[in-house]
C-alpha cells in the first residue's frame, strides 16, 4: 500500500497521539487504553511497518492489542484493576472533587456505565491464549 508522504506523517502523528491517550488510560480509567492502543496499531499498520511491528511486539502494548484482534477479550486481571482505578477515582472526585449533588450522581452513573460495560466484555480465557 502507497501512502503519500503527508498522510504517512499524520498516520504516524495520529498513531503516536493515541499511543499517548492509551498509555494515559493506564492510569486515568475514564480513558479507555485499549481503543487508544488500536487505533494506534491501525494508523502505523498504514504508515510505517516498523512502529506497527514495534507496537504489536511490545511487551505491554502487544497484548492488548493481539487479545483485541484474535479474541475481542480482556483478561480477568484487567477488568479487576480497570474497575478498582475507575471506582477508587471516582470515589474521591465524588467526596473531594465537588460538592454538586447533581456531578456526583453523574460521576455515578458514568462509573455504572463504565462497570457495565466492561463486565460485558467477553474474558480472555487460558485455552483463548494457548489457541493463539
Amino acid at each position: 500500500m502507497v501512502v503519500s508522504p503527508l498522510k504517512k506523517w499524520m498516520l504516524i502523528a495520529l498513531g503516536s497521539l493515541s499511543l499517548g491517550l492509551g498509555v494515559l488510560g493506564i492510569f486515568l480509567p475514564l480513558l479507555p487504553t485499549t481503543v487508544f492502543l488500536l487505533i494506534s496499531a491501525a494508523c502505523y499498520a498504514r504508515s510505517s511497518k516498523r512502529l506497527y511491528d514495534w507496537l504489536l511486539n511490545h511487551k505491554w502494548f502487544g497484548p492488548y492489542i493481539r487479545n483485541w484482534r484474535e479474541h475481542k477479550a480482556i483478561p480477568q486481571k484487567s477488568k479487576i484493576i480497570i474497575l478498582a482505578l475507575l471506582w477508587g477515582t471516582l470515589l474521591v472526585s465524588g467526596l473531594f472533587a465537588t460538592d454538586l449533588t447533581v456531578i456526583r450522581f453523574a460521576l455515578l452513573v458514568v462509573g455504572a456505565g463504565v462497570t457495565i460495560f466492561i463486565t460485558r466484555m467477553k474474558t480472555l480465557t487460558p485455552d483463548m491464549v494457548a489457541e493463539s
